[in-house]
């Protein structure tokens, strides 16, 4: 009987609980409505464009027919996950896939990082001010434009090839060498978003306490020790947590470039799993095949993403969730 009416009372609890939640939401919602107002366009964004389409994964799970739907399609089950797998070029593209995303975390990922840590040492306002507009520039060139003056430099005739030639060597096209496609992928995407990427270490490093700084210069430490025993580890948190989320995408490679640079020739070393899937899936129509290659890329990148949050929990204390 005690039992029974203390499993009253805790329920009872709970639930006068969630009813004044509701309310301190509903209060809030009324006293902070414009600023409520400002979060619809980013909900309806993610609503329409990342949680609707979930509907359409069950397309890798089957043979599906544009004339008869989703729905209607019948189901293959995991036909397309074994053909990848035993496919030959599962191999080629996981393996690429991997090695740029791990390139450009060991070489992009610190750059921004050091940019910032630069920046925070200059004095001269007005100097510092124009590195951030230089730095950030390339973040804003289209994607497309970009690769097109890629090319250019990269051609046989291009800036490189005259430098090239001019201290008496062979120019040649870079973008037709397989061993040469990774290194100026991965030099493209530091001077493109070293600047934009080093704004969230620069606003982590304006918070700061500068009587820590005070503080370090009477006991007599250095610039260097400065930055290695007050600056580092005050920006720890942000920089565990931006890595965090750049694990989670690291089989997410930014295809909208490498389509645009890549080609047949260099298919060995620059074809990874996101063009593979726009070469099945748009190009040859194969969509179940392709769901089914973007399905297992994604399951990868979640998994990736919670391994890193529980390793970082579990070392430095500091995580997503």
């Amino acid at each position: 009987m005690e039992a029974r009416l203390e499993h009253r009372f805790s329920k009872k609890t709970a639930s006068s609980r969630v009813a004044r939640g509701f309310r301190k939401l509903r209060k809030d919602i009324v006293k902070y409505r414009y600023i409520y107002l400002m979060l619809v366009p980013v909900l309806a964004y993610y609503i329409i464009f990342c949680y609707i389409p979930i509907y359409g994964i069950q397309i890798a799970f089957k043979n599906f027919a544009p004339g008869l739907g989703i729905a209607d399609s019948p189901w293959a089950g995991l036909t397309h996950f074994k053909s990848f797998f035993a496919g030959p070029y599962f191999l080629r593209t996981f393996v690429n896939t991997l090695l740029i995303s791990l390139y450009s975390i060991i070489f992009s990922f610190p750059s921004s990082i050091i940019l910032a840590l630069l920046l925070n040492e200059v004095n001269n306002k007005y100097f510092k001010r124009t590195v951030q507009t230089v730095s950030y520039l390339p973040h804003f060139i289209s994607t497309v434009v970009v690769c097109g003056i890629i090319r250019e430099f990269t051609a046989s005739n291009g800036l490189i090839g005259g430098i090239v030639e001019a201290f008496g060597g062979t120019p040649r096209t870079l973008l037709l060498d397989p061993g040469m496609f990774r290194p100026i992928y991965i030099i493209s995407e530091i001077w493109q978003g070293i600047g934009w990427g080093s704004i969230i270490y620069l606003a982590a490093l304006s918070g700061i306490d500068p009587t820590l700084y005070d503080a370090a210069v009477v006991d007599g430490a250095g610039r260097f020790r400065r930055m290695l025993h007050i600056t580092l580890p005050g920006i720890l948190p942000t920089i565990v947590i931006m890595l965090i989320l750049r694990l989670g995408s690291i089989m997410g490679v930014g295809w909208e470039k490498i389509i645009l640079l890549y080609n047949e020739s260099i298919y060995s070393t620059a074809d990874v799993i996101s063009s593979y899937v726009y070469r099945k899936g748009l190009l040859e129509q194969n969509y179940s095949y392709s769901a089914a290659v973007g399905l297992f890329n994604s399951v990868i990148n979640f998994a990736l993403v919670v391994f890193a949050n529980t390793f970082s929990r579990r070392i430095s204390g500091t995580s997503l969730w």
